[in-house]
């Protein structure tokens, strides 16, 4: 395995990582080399660049994480990289049963590269929100976006402002009164890194700014933080947006996901 560059070695120090303030009812615990968490909207696993179990132990451990999330009832995301090994993961991931979701870019920028940007166009104000309304609009502007229901992002993000105040900033870019499209900064102490989430804007708010506004606008409250590093998990769409204002592709992503 060859060295991994100055930032993918970084973007490393993000993984297996335990909340300092977990929302209530979430579990993150070890089993072998992977970090499982139960109580989302839908269960997570991931493990480290190099797993260190193969062949039919490796076999083992993915039935493991099914079984388990199957006794619940519940749907599992395991999160891949494009460099981690063993490189047959994801083929013995589908023979599970898991199936692959849409694959990202994984890309990181130095936070404070990341702080201008253009006027916004006029009517458009962002503004950080923390009220269980807020975040419930945020939910329903998604599921327009996106043609289906995605209520349950509204109570994940009331869990999470709950848990960890400190731990999220969460925006929204409004136009009379309504939310045109919302974003959200997730710091990770330690690591020297923030994750930027969200950026879904409604079809006829796309081409004005806002997208590149929510970047700027949670990167100075990144660099406020003393955050080095911003990190996003970029569709096909944001990628090259985000590429153009300085981040670096550093590896891809794919969630493969087990559904009972």
């Amino acid at each position: 395995m060859s060295e991994p560059s100055p930032l993918l070695a970084a973007y490393e120090r993000t993984r297996l990582r335990v909340p300092e303030h977990p929302a209530d009812g979430l579990v993150y615990e070890m089993d072998g080399p992977l970090l499982r968490v139960t109580g989302r909207f839908r269960g997570f696993v991931e493990g480290p660049p190099v797993l260190g179990v193969e062949g039919a132990r490796l076999d083992e451990l993915i039935a493991r994480q099914r079984d388990h999330f199957a006794a619940r009832g519940e749907a599992v995301e395991w999160k891949t990289r494009a460099h981690d090994l063993p490189a047959d993961l994801p083929d013995r991931l589908v023979r599970a049963g898991f199936a692959p979701e849409e694959r990202e870019t994984v890309l990181v920028g130095v936070a404070k590269e990341m702080l201008d940007a253009p006027p916004l166009t006029a009517g458009v104000s962002i503004r950080q929100v923390t009220a269980d309304a807020d975040l419930r609009a945020i939910a329903a502007m998604e599921s327009a976006v996106w043609g289906e229901d995605w209520s349950w992002l509204g109570e994940d993000l009331i869990q999470r402002v709950t848990a960890d105040p400190g731990g999220i900033a969460v925006l929204v870019a409004e136009a009379d009164g309504r939310v045109v499209s919302a974003a959200w900064l997730v710091h990770m102490p330690g690591t020297g890194f923030a994750g930027l989430w969200g950026g879904s804007t409604l079809p006829e708010w796309r081409g004005r700014g806002i997208y590149r506004a929510l970047v700027a606008r949670r990167a100075q409250l990144a660099v406020a933080a003393g955050v080095d590093y911003l990190q996003v998990d970029a569709s096909d769409d944001s990628r090259p947006i985000l590429g153009r204002l300085g981040f670096h592709t550093v590896t891809t992503t794919t969630p493969y996901v087990w559904t009972p």
